[in-house]
């Protein structure tokens, strides 16, 4: 058997393991959607970054600094300064909150702090988080079409069915338990593919001839001068305002088994993003120069150029297979599956959890003590893991762009709206929507895409309209 299909295959043998062993543990819908609050630092802290960084980390962003160069910088330093900044000013403080209110989401969240009896506030943010949610999923079935098409020469939609298929059966099993734990083992392989693959690349890259490494400052910002290269640089850093509203990874916060953990999760989480997201831009800048000297070759055709290549997200594999030994590239490729899956795991479960809990539970009373909430939360896995699936199927729009659509989303929706409840005590629950539809509302309808990103001005808006609500509309004690 080729090594990097029984290496490949080892790796989802060992992550159905552990959905399989994880569904005994399982038997509420807390379990189901936050592990029992049983689960330490170490484990959700790689469960944080391994969620927090999908397809689009180990296949976006190489894919986009081959094209852009430098110009990804930005991007780099703005995630890296959103995880910090979410760590220190959301993680804690939002651990006590789930606590002092006995929650499982953060729709329910906001309703039991702004007292809202009327359900609005969980039906908005539930819709939210679902219409998001679908699209982000979606781009992880993208990339795991791409990867198994690189890697195993199957079509695109078959690598998409067979990433879905694994994808929705453990989370299916174990819920909260099986995806934390699934993290710990994907988010070890993704730092071990982001750090190694582009030292190796760098060593190759040396031994060749002539290689010329042309940068200089201006591609810090694409060749762009003035205002431009402002707006460009601006758009990248946007990037770390999405970290303080992704339901997926505020959900880890609340699940660490006490509050006093979070400082140790929190050095271990900044430790493997710094290298992580550095490494991810070196594998696009060391493709480049790797493609342009002629040294790689894919499906049996030495590759000349950037053009030379259909989809530049196709970059890691594509690095992998040529650079690496094969029972190596076969792990690393494992690398960029588990990108996917640690992702997409953890937003489906956030999204049925949320339908669970948040719309079936709270809606249908009457209901609730006939039905049964987790064998409901298993059956929307299900249902929302096929929306997504067809979603990818007829989606033409790359990783990066999907997966920028929703982030930008989420971020603008979520992060005022959190930020301000966590830390002002004067927010109230008409600025709370406010900021939630004012969110979704300027990232589907971009009105500024000419000047600055949807992720910049949506937050912005967003984080304006909660502090002027909640000042014109207080709540009343």
């Amino acid at each position: 058997m080729n090594p990097v299909t029984l290496g490949f295959g080892l790796y989802l043998i060992l992550i159905l393991g552990v959905g399989f062993y994880t569904a005994r543990l399982t038997h509420s819908l807390k379990d189901f959607a936050l592990g029992g609050n049983r689960l330490g630092p170490w484990v959700i802290a790689f469960s944080e970054r391994a969620s927090g960084e999908s397809a689009w980390l180990i296949l976006g962003l190489p894919g986009a600094a081959l094209m852009a160069g430098l110009l990804e910088l930005w991007t780099v330093v703005g995630c890296i300064s959103g995880i910090i900044f979410s760590w220190f000013f959301i993680a804690k403080r939002l651990r006590i909150a789930t606590e002092t209110y006995d929650v499982l989401t953060l729709p329910e969240l906001f309703a039991k702090r702004f007292k809202e009896d009327r359900g609005m506030l969980r039906i908005l943010a539930s819709l939210i988080i679902t219409f998001f949610f679908t699209f982000y999923v979606a781009a992880q079935f993208s990339g795991a079409g791409k990867v198994l098409n690189v890697t195993f020469g199957i079509t695109h939609i078959q690598g998409m069915i067979l990433g879905a298929v694994i994808i929705i059966v453990y989370t299916l099993m174990g819920g909260f338990l099986a995806v934390a734990w699934t993290d710990l083992v994907q988010g070890i392989i993704m730092i071990g593919t982001l750090v190694i693959l582009p030292i190796v690349a760098f060593i190759e890259l040396n031994s060749l001839p002539e290689v010329n490494f042309s940068f200089n400052l201006a591609t810090l910002y694409g060749g762009k001068s003035g205002l431009t290269a402002l707006t460009a640089a601006i758009g990248g850093l946007s990037w770390g305002l999405g970290y303080v509203g992704q339901p997926h990874l505020v959900t880890r916060f609340m699940a660490i088994d006490k509050p006093e953990s979070i400082k140790i999760s929190r050095r271990i989480a900044i430790s493997w993003a710094v290298p992580a997201f550095f490494g991810s831009l070196f594998i696009g800048l060391t493709g480049f120069f790797l493609l342009e000297s002629g040294s790689m070759a894919f499906e049996g055709h030495m590759l000349s150029s950037i053009s030379s290549i259909s989809d530049p997200e196709k970059i890691m594999p594509i690095m992998a297979q040529n650079l690496l030994h094969p029972w190596l590239a076969g792990i690393f490729i494992s690398g960029a599956i588990a990108a996917m899956m640690s992702t997409a795991d953890s937003q489906l479960l956030v999204t049925t959890t949320v339908l669970a809990e948040d719309v079936i539970a709270n809606y249908f009373k009457h209901l609730r003590n006939r039905i049964d909430l987790l064998f409901v939360g298993r059956v929307l896995t299900i249902i929302i893991g096929l929306l997504a699936f067809y979603l990818a199927w007829q989606s033409t729009d790359l990783v990066f762009e999907m997966v920028s659509y929703a982030w930008g989303g989420l971020g603008a929706s979520f992060g005022p709206a959190l930020l301000l409840t966590l830390w002002w005590k004067r927010a109230s629950k008409v600025g709370i929507i406010a900021g939630m539809v004012s969110g979704t509302l300027f990232t589907v309808v971009d009105l500024f895409g000419n000047w600055v990103t949807a992720r910049f001005s949506a937050f912005v808006i967003a984080f304006t309209c909660v502090l002027i609500f909640s000042i014109l509309k207080p709540d009343q004690d």
